[in-house]
């Protein structure tokens, strides 16, 4: 059953092909986006086991070019971009003058001056926003390239082979956060091998009119090693059993990257200011002293499973908030990513549970990630 989208969502060159498969519709940070073709644990399973394709269009991308292209995004990110290398990608963060973050973001160098900044569908205007403010006074020019690229990810332990059949790029050579233009199935592309389900795979940076071409070409070419479209639902189970973060759960404008356990994206060493360094630099030495509360896996006993926002508690205190859960089908158990008072942050912790109206359940704290593919 397909949902019919409103007048104010926006809907991605696939959108008739995601109906045509039968795919559940969900309203995503205003797109109208497949949560679901059929079953989102198979879709997951295929992702580990084989590979699942994905329309990720959503993504907001933004391009930053000039001779000051490569100190600008000093600036306004928090990590040092201009030591990024010519067809390589970086995590990075943008935060505000006060570290709270706006957004987590991958910053590709695709030439000399000019990089692509990818940015969560939910935050691309504010990324946008930020980016053209603190642009001013650099020989830089910040343009809106969201209607400019379809995103087609292809992930899984078979994306390779499946990719390598349909295009001629080094894709041998080519290594995890980085980037080389070509083409697949006769469709002129950036080639990225990143990801955000904790498999091997590539997303596919294409023109919007380009991209059903390329659907049907990745289709027909991972038919025979079990491809199968997958939609947001499984994105998320990836995502959480590989420990990542998402924007609006693990991270937000009131969460520092200190506090996110993600401090080493903060690049105190590189030359000149950049937005939040002072109160960034004032976060670090809180993290170091007295750490706040800290990002941790929990895994469930029992069957319920925990939802963003659930109270975690131990010995009748309120000890942290889960703020991502979901049935693991990797582990077969449900699982979170909760923050937790330091004293109750270390694995194997016990007497730890989660508040699932008002019955504690109980849960055993673990590192992150759940999952880790072998290399």
């Amino acid at each position: 059953m397909s949902s019919t989208a409103t007048p104010e969502q926006r809907r991605t060159a696939l959108d008739a092909l995601h109906r045509s498969l039968g795919a559940t519709m969900t309203d995503f940070a205003g797109w109208d986006m497949p949560l679901r073709y059929g079953s989102e644990r198979d879709e997951h399973l295929a992702v580990r086991t084989k590979a699942g394709l994905f329309d990720l269009s959503h993504m907001g991308e933004i391009t930053v070019t000039g001779p000051q292209a490569a100190q600008l995004l000093n600036y306004a990110l928090v990590g040092n971009i201009a030591s990024v290398g010519l067809g390589r990608a970086r995590y990075t963060m943008i935060c505000r003058a006060d570290g709270g973050i706006l957004d987590d973001l991958i910053v590709y160098r695709l030439a000399d001056h000019e990089y692509m900044v990818v940015a969560n569908a939910s935050n691309a205007q504010v990324v946008l926003d930020a980016l053209v403010e603190r642009s001013e006074g650099f020989d830089a020019v910040v343009r809106d390239d969201r209607d400019a690229y379809a995103l087609l990810a292809v992930q899984g332990p078979e994306s390779p082979g499946i990719l390598k059949s349909l295009t001629d790029a080094d894709l041998d050579g080519l290594k995890y956060y980085a980037g080389l233009p070509g083409t697949v199935a006769g469709v002129p592309a950036l080639i990225a091998r990143t990801g955000y389900t904790g498999e091997d795979g590539f997303e596919l940076f294409v023109s919007p009119a380009d991209a059903e071409k390329l659907w049907l070409a990745l289709t027909e070419a991972g038919a025979s090693v079990g491809l199968i479209p997958c939609g947001l639902s499984c994105r998320d189970t990836l995502r959480l059993e590989a420990g990542m973060p998402l924007y609006g759960h693990e991270l937000s404008t009131s969460l520092t990257p200190f506090d996110a356990g993600l401090g080493r994206v903060v690049k105190f060493e590189k030359d000149g200011d950049f937005v939040g360094r002072t109160a960034l630099e004032a976060a670090a030495e809180r993290a170091a002293s007295q750490p706040p509360r800290v990002l941790v896996g929990l895994v469930a006993e029992g069957r319920r499973v925990p939802r963003a926002g659930y109270p975690v508690v131990a010995d009748g205190q309120v000890i942290g908030e889960v703020t991502s859960g979901a049935p693991s089908p990797t582990l077969g158990k449900p699982i979170a990513m909760a923050y937790v008072d330091a004293a109750h942050s270390a694995p194997g912790t016990t007497g730890v549970g989660v508040d699932i109206r008002g019955s504690h359940e109980p849960y055993e704290v673990v590192a992150l990630p759940f999952y880790k593919r072998e290399k």
